[in-house]
């Protein structure tokens, strides 16, 4: 990807900077910092091409839901969140803000547009993990009621008994009634680490429309439960370019054990790989997720020697996927907690969307634009 100056950007598109900001932080186009200079930005060079192409007329219709799959156009119009000027948006509240007080029922509420729900205690064996949710949605999805024609309240319901099982499945039982956050403590035996748990659910409960939150709202636009909708966007999530992204950097953690940070940030770029964990297209003056949630607990010297060495020479700051490996390393957290967090958090933002796109009462079908043999007659 090349990159040119604000400059060179407004020649192309012949706009003004406004508009040039404001197209950066809808995503259509990617910046990053200029090593050069940290207090200018580069612009990709592909996507102002993209969009100085549209003023030499309009779109075919095709070249529009292409474009919209790869971090284009606006899909479909959703009042759940968004992300603004760098800064990320659960209905109208600053999702930073919200982090520092707030915890995952309390945006369950905000997010699904009720009161704060319950997340029930729910039945179940006690080996939690991943593998648990995914058998524990399985079941659920194949005896759960489909959504079609069931009211408000009853979808509500539906949705935090969903949430009660996942939660169940992922942080196991308690004998108290204890919130989402605190129940991981506990079953991670870091009761000491509940705050900076809650502050990281808050902060991954809801992202837009990510692969996995499409994912999610498809198969509820089916007519399928709530449970699908969630267990779809499990599936989806757990790919080494969504929430699988942390296990990256462990592996990059692990080198610079061996090797020291620089030398395996080195090591990883001469090996013609990105940095995991680094840059976000959606903030490109760095995830705002990450910065809230590393200013609240020590980073271990290993991370912080990493962050600063993989900023310079990448010229990108470290993400929420790095902030959740950190933050696991700082607290003494088993390796699979950063998945199990992100987990957990999407799970309300997946159940927001269902509950959105069930309103909507349509089917989400695109059509595929053929590029195959031509058909015989």
């Amino acid at each position: 990807m090349g990159w040119i100056t604000a400059e060179q950007a407004l020649q192309r598109l012949g706009t003004k900077p406004q508009t040039l900001y404001a197209n950066v932080s809808r995503g259509r186009i990617a910046a990053k910092p200029d090593a050069s200079d940290p207090r200018r930005s580069l612009y990709s060079t592909e996507d102002i091409e993209r969009l100085a192409s549209r003023q030499h007329g309009r779109r075919k219709a095709e070249t529009v839901a292409a474009q919209t799959m790869a971090w284009g156009d606006p899909v479909l119009p959703t009042t759940i969140s968004t992300i603004e000027d760098g800064r990320l948006y659960y209905r109208g509240e600053d999702a930073a803000k919200l982090s520092r007080m707030a915890d995952l029922e309390a945006v369950a509420g905000l997010l699904w547009g009720g009161k704060r729900p319950r997340f029930p205690i729910m039945a179940g064996e006690d080996n939690p993990g991943l593998p648990q949710a995914f058998t524990v949605l399985g079941r659920l999805a194949a005896s759960d009621m489909p959504t079609l024609g069931r009211g408000h309240a009853v979808l509500h319901a539906d949705a935090a008994r969903v949430m009660g099982a996942v939660t169940r499945a992922l942080a196991g039982t308690t004998a108290t009634e204890l919130a989402a956050h605190e129940r991981l403590a506990r079953h991670w035996h870091r009761p000491e680490a509940a705050d900076i748990i809650r502050r990281a659910l808050v902060l991954l409960a809801e992202h837009e429309l990510n692969a996995s939150t499409f994912s999610a709202r498809i198969t509820v636009s089916t007519g399928a439960p709530l449970s699908a909708a969630v267990l779809s966007g499990l599936c989806t999530l757990g790919g080494p370019l969504h929430g699988g992204a942390a296990a990256a950097m462990d592996e990059l953690a692990e080198a610079a054990t061996r090797l020291g940070p620089e030398q395996a940030v080195q090591l990883s770029l001469r090996r013609g790989r990105a940095l995991p964990c680094f840059g976000h297209r959606l903030y490109p003056h760095g995830d705002v997720r990450a910065a809230e949630l590393l200013t609240h607990f020590e980073v271990p010297p290993l991370y912080r020697d990493l962050a600063v060495i993989g900023e310079a020479l990448v010229g990108e700051r470290p993400n929420i996927d790095f902030a959740l490996a950190a933050m696991a390393a700082a607290c003494g957290l088993p390796a699979a907690a950063p998945m199990i967090i992100f987990t957990l958090a999407r799970s309300v933002g997946w159940l927001a969307h269902a509950l959105e796109q069930i309103e909507t009462g349509s089917l989400i079908r695109p059509r595929a634009r053929y590029v195959g043999p031509a058909p015989a007659y």
